[in-house]
């Protein structure tokens, strides 16, 4: 994964891309970031959950 910081309207933000041609990168700002550190145990859970492995 490849994880930058840049900005959007002035405001600072993480872009995420699973490779440096990524053609619709991940990108989030501040109070999105915060709403995911508090959910993170949950976000783990979903993905344990549902990260099943493919036949």
């Amino acid at each position: 994964m490849i994880v930058e910081r840049s900005e959007y309207k002035g405001k600072p933000i993480l872009v995420i891309k699973r490779s440096e041609d990524e053609k619709f990168p991940f990108s989030f700002g501040l109070a999105k970031a915060k709403m995911m550190l508090e959910c993170i145990d949950d976000i783990k859970k979903f993905v344990a959950d549902n990260d099943k492995p493919t036949a």
